[in-house]
């Protein structure tokens, strides 16, 4: 459990700093990172020990950072250039050859510069033996006075020169096929080599053959000289890092699985089509760290034997998305606004009151009480926009009202899309703030979460009920429409079973029609729930529900409301709208963390059960005589485990 701390405001004015420029920033990368303890020892045990490592994470918590930091913790070791030669037995099977760091570049100089003094020899002997022709020509046509010998012995020494010192049979590109080429280079002071090889095609991180037009005739390229290498050859003696790894193809993955078993793969060419699909090399060294990074979604489309492979030679590691809000972490977070300051170098530095605001809104982000995000990109982002706002207005140091400002600026396009539909259904009035409707509830949504985001969008969902009668004889159905999700479908058929329990009622002589309002992008989740519930109830009993509240909360099938997420972006929407109220659930309210400009907007009221919430929101005729009705119904009471041999557990709640 966090320590209780102080509010930020009056937290800040204790910290010794006025501005973060007197906050030192670590020189090591791996320093830097914040927030991710575990994860930084098992990086610094992984490059010690050269293992490979998954990252899975939510973006913008460091993934590459650490990555990147690995080849600070590698242990040293003597680096290779990698050369390919032409091969005089077989011109398709090109040699490789390693020499040490720095070697390679030497050894291809030293080559081309004898290739090309063999060349120069050539060509003047050439010269000068085209110019005897054509000068022998011209000699004997004026001694013969046949001046076409003059003519054809100046178009035979052109000929001749163009031939041997230009053409397909000239000394340079005799010599090329002689000269090895550099597939890897390295200087000899250089660090282990870091490569990004996210989103690379089979070429970019296999190693390519290119193609070549001119395959006849002579002027073909030596097959040699159109090896390219891959990712993992150049990343021989460092570290390979791909985000989103389940987006390589399953045949990338194999390849890869390949290159770490071996430490070495042939390169070819990655096109049937092309010259350089004949050509394949000697298998090329790939000694590498592996760091494959991606959401948790990614380990549905990786290859099993890779995942296998990394598990069984490294470790896996599912970093935080937040952590405890405690004085040394928010002190991390100072330092953090310091270090995108330095590293962006053009914006100034931060004051105390930024700085508080910077930490408030990742108290905000975090989406529950006594944590902070650790979805650091975005911060950065915030820090960015109001470091060029500071900047545009000449400002020397980024203050609290500048911070305000870029929040507004730097909303996120479903923040904008959420604002502008809620002026929109506010001017066509879909839905009210205000008196009391039948059969009409003002529910809340998280719009398009997107889970790249740390940062939801809230926005009022009007949903209306209305009870018929059955349009069957057979049984009574629930007709849900708004383009519902699956989960957003079985809980609306839990309804039938909360009704019978606290109602009491038989429904199979009815229809329950549900309308979700507006919803062309679709609905999914349970959190509306408890909204849909209420409008089912206030429709069956004709009883009126308050219009300037609005309701969010997933609900049991024992009518209990359960926690939902979003909760501080949908008690925003409601106070954006116009809603005096918002019924939210209780286990949410320490969740909520709203701006300071919507506090004074609306009422937070928090409740546990289904009866608390209609006793809050229901008005008019028929309440009291319903929540009484409900209160007698009331279902059994969960006070402790469930076993599943039996349910002793579970007591009748006393009369």
């Amino acid at each position: 459990m966090s320590e209780e701390l102080p509010p930020i405001d009056e937290w800040i004015k204790q910290q010794k700093f006025e501005t973060t420029a007197e906050i030192k920033v670590p020189e090591k990368l791996i320093d830097q990172v914040i927030g991710q303890d575990k994860a930084v020892e098992v990086i610094k045990k992984a490059a010690k020990q050269k293992r490979h490592v998954m990252l899975i994470g939510d973006p913008g918590t460091g993934k590459s950072m650490m990555a990147r930091a690995m080849t600070e913790f590698l242990p040293k070791e003597e680096l290779e250039d990698i050369l390919v030669y032409p091969n005089p037995e077989d011109p398709n099977t090109p040699l490789i050859r390693v020499v040490p760091a720095g070697k390679g570049k030497e050894i291809v100089r030293e080559k081309k510069l004898e290739a090309k003094k063999k060349s120069e020899q050539q060509s003047s002997v050439i010269m000068s033996l085209s110019i005897m022709i054509i000068l022998t020509s011209i000699f004997y046509s004026v001694i013969s006075k046949h001046p076409e010998y003059a003519l054809f012995g100046i178009l035979g020494g052109i000929l001749i020169y163009a031939l041997l010192a230009r053409g397909a049979m000239s000394p340079s590109r005799i010599e090329l096929q002689n000269t090895p080429k550099l597939l890897v280079g390295h200087e000899k002071d250089d660090k282990p080599p870091f490569i990004d090889a996210t989103a690379a095609h089979s070429g970019a991180l296999l190693g390519d053959v290119r193609h070549d037009p001119f395959q006849s005739a002579g002027l073909e390229t030596p097959p040699h000289q159109l090896v390219e290498a891959g990712a993992i050859h150049r990343a021989h003696k460092g570290v390979l890092y791909i985000d989103e790894i389940n987006t390589l193809s399953l045949q990338s993955q194999q390849h890869l699985l390949t290159a770490i078993q071996e430490k070495k793969f042939q390169i070819t060419g990655q096109s049937e089509r092309s010259f350089g699909a004949m050509v394949k090399t000697e298998p090329v060294p790939c000694d590498f760290i592996l760091v494959s990074a991606g959401n948790l979604d990614a380990l549905q489309g990786m290859h099993p034997a890779l995942r296998s492979r990394i598990r069984g030679y490294g470790y896996e590691v599912y970093l935080n998305s937040t952590m405890d809000d405690t004085d040394e972490n928010r002190k991390k977070l100072i330092r953090f606004v310091a270090q995108e300051v330095v590293k962006d170098g053009r914006i100034p530095h931060f004051d105390k009151g930024a700085v508080a605001e910077i930490i408030r809104e990742a108290q905000r982000r975090a989406g529950r009480k006594g944590k902070l995000s650790l979805r650091l990109r975005e911060l950065g982002g915030l820090i960015r926009v109001a470091g060029d706002i500071a900047s545009s207005e000449g400002a020397k140091v980024v203050t609290r009202e500048h911070v305000i400002r870029a929040k507004e600026i730097a909303r996120s396009l479903e923040h904008q899309v959420a604002s502008r539909t809620i002026e929109t259904r506010k001017e066509y009035k879909s839905f009210k703030t205000e008196g009391a409707e039948v059969g009409v509830v003002n529910g809340l949504a998280v719009y398009s979460a997107d889970p790249s985001l740390s940062e939801y969008a809230g926005i009022v969902l009007p949903i209306v009920a209305e009870v018929t009668p059955a349009g069957s004889r057979a049984e009574g159905r629930i007709i849900a429409t708004g383009k519902l999700g699956e989960i957003a479908k079985e809980s609306v058929q839990n309804i039938s079973a909360i009704i019978k329990k606290y109602m009491g009622k038989d429904i199979s002589d009815h229809d329950i029609h549900i309308q979700f309002i507006g919803t062309y992008e679709g609905v999914e989740g349970d959190s509306a729930s408890l909204s849909v519930i209420t409008a089912v109830i206030s429709a069956l009993e004709n009883v009126k529900v308050r219009q300037d509240t609005a309701i969010t909360g997933s609900l049991s099938i024992r009518g209990n409301v359960l926690p939902v997420g979003g909760i501080t972006a949908k008690v925003e929407a409601a106070a954006e709208a116009g809603l005096k109220r918002v019924i939210i659930p209780k286990s949410n309210l320490k969740d909520v963390l709203i701006d300071e400009r919507y506090r004074d907007k609306i009422e937070i009221i928090p409740v546990e059960t289904l009866r608390e919430a209609l006793e809050h929101v229901l008005v008019g005729d028929g309440k009291e005589e319903l929540l009484e009705k409900l209160s007698r119904m009331r279902p059994p009471e969960v006070v402790g485990k469930v076993e599943l041999e039996s349910e002793k557990r579970i007591v009748e709640p006393k009369k």
